[in-house]
């Protein structure tokens, strides 16, 4: 079979320059006062086995244009996955079409010129791993095989996956702007189902880095895999109550990303926040303090720039429980009279900052009380900050878990949780762009059956 990484790019980065200059000078020829591009392309491999079988094998290859013009506050866009020269006019002209037909908006148009990265530093984001499928397909039964060699308990699998992927991103404007990037990410991610005296409990554990040196080792996947699903073997439920939680560091980062909704440009000028109007008031405990960092290497959520070209920076958006700033487009910066935050397209690298222990060292804190592992639903109102979702996990007494549980739901209002968290564990989660530990709140509802 052939090597994933053999000519995985179709275009070269000259190509592909290439192809948003040409939709630049069309998008102008045609009217436009204004243009932007976004064009990208890569290969990547996913292998996924069950039971010691190939479940499916995919290869990709993709590439796809977005392009938007304005047309004196006036915005169209629209996007092909053919770059041939008359697919691309015919794109172009479908955006100048469909501008001509929109709303006036006198927010709409590209970011202000001086916003725009002008350097744009090597973050290492691009590491292609250059594995066969056969190889692929090897490892992640592998895998598999050891999660099931841990126990006799573990009785099935929901299938692993060895997935990579690796491409180039580049975006242009009508104001000068041109710059993009390599990036590779892949996976390894194992679950599997065990059977107790109860029934059957399912869970896993995956590890996705930017570099593929840098994953797990199947054992150490496995082996959480494993121990993870047979933790949750013989569940009971609880009564309602008032009690200490903590969220384990994969979920909590949830909290956060509720928070980050909340501070959007979008919720702000649409006054639907529970956080509205609170720039520089207390938002969490005093002891908290979030930063978000772009241009951590290898990170997955490092960029050097965001959707707009507009660079991106390191900056405080929570100190010591304070709101420093929100999270702003070009767009939403001008409906709220302020300035882009560069965060067209999000944030890159939330980075909660941690305390001193480690989640152990959390749960004998709480002493008694519910440790979260896995969430239900999504169950947040971003206009009150209401909070309610279903949850499993396990019961903690005397610092110890006790046993699990299952069927319950937590609730609680995002305010008073944010204000009442007394810890953020060291056992910061890096696989995503929420970089948080565990996260100890001081009492919510829980309730039971």
């Amino acid at each position: 079979m052939e090597d994933i990484n053999t000519n995985a790019l179709s275009e070269s980065r000259d190509d592909l320059t290439r192809i948003i200059d040409l939709v630049l000078t069309q998008a102008k020829a045609m009217g436009a006062s204004a243009a932007e591009a976004d064009i990208g392309a890569g290969a990547g491999l996913s292998a996924n086995v069950r039971k010691g079988e190939v479940d499916k094998l995919e290869y990709e290859r993709d590439k796809g244009l977005g392009v938007t013009v304005y047309i004196n506050g006036q915005k169209g866009s629209a996007s092909s996955s053919d770059f041939s020269d008359a697919a691309l006019k015919k794109s172009v002209q479908a955006a100048v079409n469909i501008a001509q037909q929109a709303g006036r908006d006198e927010c709409a148009g590209l970011a202000e010129p001086e916003f725009m990265a002008t350097a744009i530093p090597d973050l290492d984001l691009y590491h292609p791993w250059p594995i066969a499928p056969e190889a692929a397909i090897k490892l992640a039964i592998e895998c598999e095989q050891a999660a099931y060699a841990c126990d006799k308990r573990i009785v099935n699998t929901d299938g692993t996956v060895v997935s990579t992927y690796s491409g180039i991103n580049l975006y242009g404007n009508s104001n000068g702007f041109m710059g993009g990037w390599n990036g590779s990410s892949h996976v390894i991610d194992c679950t599997v189902i065990a059977e107790g005296r109860q029934g059957m409990q399912r869970d896993g554990w995956y590890s996705k880095t930017r570099d593929f040196n840098e994953l797990e080792s199947v054992h150490n996947i496995s082996k959480k895999a494993a121990n993870r699903t047979l933790s949750r073997l013989d569940p009971r439920k609880l009564k309602t109550r008032q009690a200490p939680v903590i969220f384990e560091a994969p979920v909590a980062a949830g909290l956060f990303s509720a928070f980050i909704t909340a501070i959007t440009g979008g919720s702000l000028y649409r006054r639907a926040s529970f956080l509205l109007d609170k720039k520089g008031e207390q938002v969490f405990a005093d002891h908290i303090n979030i930063r978000e960092q772009p241009h951590i290497k290898k990170a997955l959520g490092s960029a050097p720039f965001d959707n707009e070209g507009v660079a991106t920076r390191a900056r405080d958006i929570v100190k010591h429980g304070l709101l420093q700033d929100y999270v702003l487009s070009a767009y939403a910066a001008r409906k709220l009279g302020l300035q882009t935050t560069g965060n067209a397209g999000g944030v890159h690298n939330l980075v909660i900052a941690p305390g001193p222990n480690n989640l152990n060292t959390m749960i004998k804190e709480m002493h008694t009380g519910l440790l979260i592992t896995d969430m239900i639903g999504f169950g947040v109102n971003q206009v009150t900050g209401d909070y309610s979702r279903g949850a499993s996990g396990y019961w903690v007494e005397q610092g110890e878990l006790a046993y699990p549980v299952e069927e319950i739901t937590v609730a609680g209002n995002l305010i008073d949780m944010y204000n009442h968290i007394i810890s953020v564990g060291n056992d910061v989660d890096w696989r995503g762009n929420i970089l948080t530990g565990s996260v100890l709140i001081d009492a919510m509802t829980v309730a039971g059956g």
